[in-house]
């Protein structure tokens, strides 16, 4: 891991940029974070628009998590930002963005397309990533999970011993596949879902955390769009990891 800039925001959180070997992200931790005294960390995975375009909102979560005593990290998603774009997911993004223009049905074959490889990939990196943190003094355990792709989320859960608690953003596209990878998610889940989500199923989100084979599962849905989460819902978010990671 290689920090290539840092700053200081609000209240002392210490903001630093890093690459990981093709893997560009950020990392905030609270001005309590230090060797003799490490905090816990919540890797907050954003949406597939890229970094600097969900920057806004990221920093936002990272400084209200810093406020509880939390580090925070992020990465880039694979094909997004500056990363090198991935064909054949374009070509399912057109062939997605063709179909609902038509108002025709998302197949599985698109969604598969779609998902499935950014999951493949995405992982693995997350997996490398939280080696690369852990390693670091100020950084200790346990760690939570926030944020979509919900199938990145899912995955993750089920493949990485060290996520104790996970909050999933139910607002993407789900593959068939991840149904069955659900039921074998046994971590604590706190999952949003926005109840008038353009372009999305909401009844997939609620098959999936019926599926969810987690002993402790809420499901928080509210009204309103994709980008319409209520802010109150951080504070409920907050209290979520307070249980499982203090």
């Amino acid at each position: 891991m290689r920090f290539t800039s840092e700053q200081h925001l609000e209240d002392g959180v210490l903001e630093r940029e890093f690459t990981l070997g093709e893997i560009p992200g950020i990392l905030w931790t609270p001005a309590s974070a230090t060797a003799s005294a490490p905090v816990p960390l919540i890797l907050v995975s954003p949406p597939p628009v890229g970094l600097r375009r969900a920057y806004p909102r990221l920093v936002g979560r990272a400084l209200h998590s810093a406020a509880c005593g939390y580090a925070t990290a992020a990465i880039e998603l694979p094909g997004n930002g500056d990363r090198p774009r991935r064909p054949a997911v374009a070509q399912a993004l057109a062939d997605l963005r063709r179909a609902m223009g038509a108002g025709e049905p998302v197949s599985d074959g698109i969604i598969d397309a779609l998902i499935l490889p950014l999951v493949d990939e995405a992982v693995p990196e997350w997996q490398t990533t939280l080696d690369a943190l852990l390693s670091l003094p100020e950084i200790g355990g346990p760690v939570g999970y926030s944020g979509g792709v919900i199938s990145i989320g899912t995955r993750l859960a089920v493949v990485e011993p060290r996520i104790s608690a996970a909050v999933l953003f139910a607002g993407s596209f789900i593959p068939r596949a991840m149904f069955e990878e659900a039921r074998r998610v046994t971590v604590p889940l706190h999952v949003l879902l926005q109840w008038d989500d353009e372009g999305n199923d909401r009844q997939a989100a609620l098959d999936l955390f019926d599926a969810f084979g987690s002993k402790e599962k809420s499901l928080h849905a509210n009204m309103g769009g994709h980008t319409g989460v209520p802010q109150y819902e951080g504070d409920a978010a907050a209290r979520f990891f307070d249980r499982h990671l203090k």
